[in-house]
């Protein structure tokens, strides 16, 4: 049963993390711009 619980708070904790992300791309804040002098590893 603690197994079970532990799985679902760490499930709960990896949806909110890729809702985090997921949302913060749609805003634009994670992309890279194609500006290389500010990236530290360019595509």
């Amino acid at each position: 049963m603690g197994t079970f619980i532990v799985g679902c708070i760490v499930a709960g904790c990896a949806a909110l993390a890729m809702r985090s992300i997921i949302g913060s791309k749609k805003k634009g804040k994670l992309s890279c711009g194609g500006d290389c002098g500010h990236c530290s590893g360019c595509h």
